[in-house]
């Protein structure tokens, strides 16, 4: 396993290549563009071109977290571009950085939807910067495709959801830790924001009417947080039979270092996060990690032609070192998703190509077959793996059939 300050190095060069790609010329104005009128404004569309939106944080805490979001989105864009295209038209990219903060994520939105009119925009991590966004998409009638895992409680007639939300993931890693590990007892860490607090307010529920468990501990830290001593020492005392953590970004580093430093075995005390990934283990460190376990629908380990095909491309564009999760893997789905709605309404018209999006379907994604439900949702399979020191998982569960996506579960709301 290479030194953390190796993975510092590899990372800040990931950022710093997609940090020069969004201030490179080719992503400025269009010379005599042209606009197609659609929906509630005009589109960025040419004879040759279609202007798309890539919004994600490649600066800031959320960065180690987004930024393989980014890489997986322009590789997708490549190769549809290398393919022809979408209608005749290669497509161009506008990319912004949403910095870690919620409101320049909806200036930013606002730039590409209105200013820019992209025709698509793939972007957005943390709800929050979901949240941020929305009304932007919904007030001007724009098209986001959202990549991440999240609490549900939420569906738009603006968005696709290529994620999970939380019946396909956070009831998954409950029922499982409970039937495997006999569980009982849980001690949720959580980043201080909408979707860890949500994600934790249905886990709860679910533990007390379906587990029959009991929460001993429940606590909240600020984004970029590095100090958990203190929430460590007490889970120490407390001795949950699970450790239920959804802290996100870079706070993961300082929290998984200080849970092996305070000596917590985790290979004793079971551990399951729904918010770590192959992206985030690049900067956690394999070592401060290993055997604690992930929920997720897609880890790099997969082992499936289509993934291998796509781990290699994947490398091949964005360096052998370079690591795989989740969120990569959803948002790499994304451009695919909307093209072949594109193809089907055979506009880019955002109501049209809305529209056409219900049923469709991708029967050779990495992570598998996926299929947008009328909800916006994608039917897909959940896992559970294991981290290793190496900083892969072995998955050592997957749900037998693709998981229906329901993001207001009755009771849960």
């Amino acid at each position: 396993m290479r030194s953390r300050d190796r993975n510092d190095s590899h990372f800040h060069l990931r950022r710093r290549l997609l940090l020069g790609l969004a201030a490179s010329p080719l992503l400025g104005a269009l010379p005599g563009r042209a606009f197609a009128q659609a929906g509630a404004g005009a589109l960025a569309v040419t004879d040759k071109e279609v202007s798309v939106g890539i919004l994600h944080s490649i600066s800031g805490t959320m960065a180690m977290s987004e930024t393989g979001a980014t890489q997986g989105e322009r590789l997708a864009i490549e190769q549809i571009n290398a393919g022809g295209g979408i209608l005749g038209r290669q497509i161009k990219i506008i990319q912004e950085d949403g910095a870690s903060d919620w409101p320049t994520f909806a200036e930013k939105a606002r730039k590409l939807v209105v200013n820019d009119h992209c025709a698509a925009v793939f972007g957005c991590v943390t709800s929050a910067s979901r949240k941020a966004v929305l009304p932007v998409f919904e007030q001007y009638n724009g098209l986001l495709y959202y990549p991440t895992y999240y609490e549900g409680l939420e569906q738009s007639k603006n968005v696709i959801y290529t994620g999970q939300e939380a019946t396909q993931q956070t009831l998954v890693a409950l029922d499982w830790v409970t039937k495997e590990k006999g569980a009982k007892t849980f001690f949720m860490v959580g980043s201080d924001y909408i979707w860890p607090r949500t994600t934790n307010k249905i886990a709860t529920k679910h533990i007390a009417n379906m587990t029959k468990g009991s929460i001993v501990g429940e606590e909240y830290f600020p984004l970029g947080h590095t100090q958990f001593n203190s929430v460590i020492n007490k889970i120490k005392l407390k001795k949950p039979d699970v450790i239920f953590a959804t802290v996100v970004g870079g706070s993961n580093v300082a929290f998984y270092k200080q849970i092996k430093a305070a000596g917590i075995d985790l290979k004793k005390q079971t551990l399951i996060t729904v918010s770590v990934t192959e992206d985030d283990v690049d900067g956690i460190g394999g070592e401060n990690i290993a055997d604690a376990y992930s929920c997720m629908k897609y880890f790099q380990s997969i082992k499936t032609p289509a993934n291998e095909k796509f781990v290699a491309d994947f490398k091949k564009r964005w360096g052998d070192k370079t690591v795989i999760g989740d969120v990569t893997q959803a948002a790499y789905l994304s451009p695919f998703l909307w093209k072949t709605a594109v193809e089907k309404a055979g506009t880019f018209e955002v109501d049209k190509v809305i529209a056409a999006s219900p049923g469709i379907e991708m029967k050779d994604a990495p992570e598998g077959y996926v299929k947008i439900h009328e909800n916006h949702h994608l039917w897909a399979k959940t896992r559970v793996a294991r981290a290793r020191a190496d900083g892969q998982f072995d998955v050592v569960y997957e749900s037998p059939e693709l998981i229906e996506p329901d993001p207001f579960p009755k009771g849960y709301q």
